[in-house]
């Protein structure tokens, strides 16, 4: 049983959108400068020109620093059943990723992560963030 229970852990890690990296994106919602929302339609994973101007914004600011790094959090409002809404909110994190990585930014430099308006800190305000990735630029170390 507790095997089935670990492969099925493992089995899940794609959906967490990315491989390891040296930072973590623990607290990231709560960091309020360098924080650019890239918007999508319902049920959608595909990058507009609505969120060219978020992209090239992140992306001055890590070209700006070599040592910062950035949290891709993605959300999905009620977009289907709980399963299908972390999977859209990961699936829009990676695409985010994939777009800074297509304008130069390191990959080990990006973390791409779904986030779950019930859980995040942002659900108890007037507004979670919904159909969005948040892009969080973090301090330098």
């Amino acid at each position: 049983m507790m095997r089935v229970l670990a492969a099925l852990v493992l089995m899940a890690a794609p959906a967490a959108a990315q491989p390891s990296a040296a930072f973590n994106c623990v607290g990231a919602e709560r960091i309020e400068d360098d924080v650019f929302a890239v918007p999508f339609a319902r049920g959608s994973t595909r990058i507009t020109d609505a969120a060219r101007a978020a992209l090239a914004a992140a992306e001055e600011a890590l070209a700006a620093d070599p040592a910062r790094v950035a949290c891709l959090l993605g959300h999905a409002g009620q977009e289907g059943g709980a399963t299908t809404s972390i999977r859209l909110a990961a699936e829009r994190a990676r695409a985010v990723a994939q777009a800074l990585e297509a304008r130069g930014i390191a990959p080990q430099r990006l973390r791409a992560e779904a986030r779950s308006a019930q859980f995040s800190a942002s659900a108890r305000a007037a507004e979670p963030p919904s159909r969005t990735v948040s892009i969080v630029v973090l301090p330098a170390p």
